[in-house]
């Protein structure tokens, strides 16, 4: 299973918002457990689908995003269509909720 691309705040704007896929970034941080958790969900998600760009963002080295769309609390999914979120997931979640989560905005 390959890793996600991992963004930074640098590369934000290209990778996200400028984005012409829905895209899902995942807010993670090496200490959180449940992060580590579901990692490996969301690299399995984002194999089933391809229609969507799924990319991780390290909370604790990117504190000017978390801080813009209020990323409290981890991990945090946050869904991006058109370069404006759409909505959150927040916390560990079984599979099937994050992609019906993911799925009513494509």
């Amino acid at each position: 299973m390959a890793d996600l691309l991992e963004i930074t705040e640098q590369n934000f704007e290209n990778e996200v918002l400028k984005s012409d896929k829905l895209t899902v970034v995942d807010f993670w941080a090496p200490w959180c457990g449940y992060c580590i958790k579901l990692s490996p969900v969301i690299e399995q998600i984002a194999q089933e689908m391809p229609e969507v760009k799924f990319v991780k963002m390290n909370a604790d080295e990117s504190s000017n995003v978390t801080k813009d769309y209020a990323v409290s609390g981890l991990p945090c999914l946050l869904v991006f269509k058109n370069g404006e979120p759409q909505d959150r997931l927040v916390g560990a979640m079984p599979k099937t909720n994050i992609i019906t989560g993911i799925k009513k905005y494509l």
